[in-house]
């Protein structure tokens, strides 16, 4: 097995915009660099036209360098333990790792060893899911999370005690790191299944959906979180920016979705919806 690795050189204030726009054509792994960041896939499952696209468009706006090769499959840890500093969400929540050790204590803390790394831009989306975790009731509700990743959305909610939590993601390695991560944390009601939502089935329907992943993909199951959400229940998305809000508030309102609530840092944004 091996990626596809692009290797970019930008200035840092084109770092994470241009993150964004790769993150569009298919990269789902990013690693912040001296000089701007890396961005992984499986073999060539991206869009070749696409980002050709995204470098024609800033290579006219400030210089930037695409380089893509391939590596083998391996274990970034190390790497990322050299970029990943904890995460403090509105001080009531710290996201580490088990070699950090926390000045103080928190309401909440999740401790993260991730497979994979991430970059500043996915720190943005996953501070305001967690963000809108605190001051949304978890108490015995059923949860999904889609696309947990190293599952700390999955984490949280069972930390604010929800009842169960069925989180899935498509890649082997997220789901067996969700699920080392969920077994240090001391999370025995998170239920971790590989596939993506139109892949899988479910006994029930939910009361809170997460969904932390990218714009394309949102507005392809959207649909799909829809069917599966409860009544009164509440759907909270990130992974896009700002300026993405209305497309995503146009595909939430054809499944009866309304807007609760918009959220937005370092021009990254969340959402969370609900059916009346």
């Amino acid at each position: 097995m091996y990626y596809t690795r692009l290797q970019v050189v930008c200035s840092p204030e084109f770092s994470e915009i241009l993150m964004a726009e790769v993150a569009e054509t298919g990269f789902d792994t990013f690693m912040e660099t001296e000089r701007g960041f890396e961005a992984y896939v499986e073999k060539d499952q991206y869009a070749q036209d696409k980002l050709q696209e995204v470098k024609e468009k800033y290579s006219g706006i400030t210089p930037v360098v695409f380089y893509l090769d391939r590596v083998e499959k391996k274990n970034w840890n190390e790497a990322w333990e050299k970029n990943y500093e904890p995460i403090d969400v509105e001080g009531k929540c710290l996201i580490r790792a088990a070699f950090h050790r926390p000045e103080r204590n928190y309401p909440y803390e999740i401790i993260i060893t991730p497979k994979m790394s991430f970059g500043t831009g996915h720190h943005q989306t996953t501070y305001l899911m967690i963000k809108a975790q605190l001051e949304l009731d978890h108490t015995g509700k059923t949860v999904m999370d889609a696309g947990t990743g190293t599952g700390v959305l999955a984490i949280m909610a069972s930390k604010r005690g929800a009842g169960r939590v069925e989180a899935f993601d498509i890649d082997e390695w997220s789901m067996m790191n969700s699920t080392e991560n969920a077994q240090v944390n001391n999370c025995q009601n998170i239920f971790i299944r590989q596939g993506k939502v139109s892949d899988l089935t479910f006994e029930d329907y939910f009361d809170i959906i997460l969904a932390n992943i990218n714009k394309n993909i949102l507005l392809e199951e959207l649909h799909q979180y829809a069917a599966y959400l409860k009544p009164a229940g509440h759907l909270l998305i990130s992974g896009f920016y700002e300026k993405d809000i209305p497309d995503l508030l146009t595909e939430a309102h054809r499944y009866s979705l309304t807007q609760v609530k918009a959220d937005v840092r370092e021009n990254w944004a969340s959402l969370l919806l609900t059916r009346p």
